[in-house]
């Protein structure tokens, strides 16, 4: 129970929910385990709960009509996700997949709607869930759309940073995350080896380091400057 209380009143995501709150949302909430690979929900399919990953790892994934897999993001313990499908009522628009053995909190929708119906001020906790998934979503067309890989990468960086990023010492910031690089390619909608040469020229740079299958972030404001300066 400790875990799940966690999640809802210590996540980030959810920060601020009053301590009531929290128990009526444990009231209604549920775990689910997953195996390793083993499906969450598909693209296309109904949104009819919201999930917080209480252990392991969850991929988001997009599947183009040739069957080519782009990454969208993976997720951690404390991270929420299916919150959009959620309130638009709009099928998934990507496939959520177990990475390793994971357990998750499910929120299913008619509790949920029916908790927040009698308890409106509720929703305002929701929304900068919402309006940090709109971020990503634009970041992410924006990227696409306007820079070139190098840029991309180096913003998709700054992003995994943000979230993920833990302190290390001299080192820098680690990104806590198991991000091999085949899935940063696809994140990025590119091949392994484009990836890799460009990771290697923001190591040359003093930018990143590489190391046991770890990266770090060694210097975050000369990583924004030379996004900013778009080289």
């Amino acid at each position: 129970m400790s875990d799940k209380r966690d999640i809802l009143n210590g996540s980030p995501l959810l920060a601020g929910l009053p301590p009531e709150a929290v128990e009526e949302l444990l009231t209604i909430a549920r775990t689910q385990r997953l195996g390793d690979g083993e499906l969450l929900y598909a693209q296309g399919d109904e949104g009819d709960a919201m999930y917080g990953i209480l252990s392991g790892s969850v991929r988001l994934s997009n599947h183009t009509s040739d069957g080519r897999e782009l990454l969208v993001m993976q997720v951690e313990r404390g991270d929420w996700i299916g919150e959009v499908s959620l309130f638009d009522g709009l099928p998934r628009s990507q496939t959520a997949r177990a990475l390793g053995h994971c357990e998750i909190l499910v929120l299913d929708g008619k509790p949920l709607q029916a908790l927040l119906d009698a308890e409106p001020g509720l929703y305002r906790h929701f929304i900068p869930m919402l309006c940090r998934k709109l971020r990503l979503a634009l970041s992410y067309v924006e990227g696409v759309s306007l820079y070139s890989l190098p840029e991309r990468l180096r913003q998709r960086l700054l992003e995994l940073g943000e979230f993920y990023g833990q302190a290390d010492g001299d080192n820098g910031t680690l990104i806590d995350l198991h991000l091999p690089q085949e899935d940063l390619a696809k994140m990025l909608a590119v091949s392994r080896q484009a990836v890799s040469r460009e990771l290697k020229k923001l190591e040359a740079e003093g930018l990143i380091r590489l190391a046991y299958g770890k990266l770090w972030l060694c210097d975050l404001s000369a990583l924004r400057d030379a996004q900013r300066a778009g080289r």
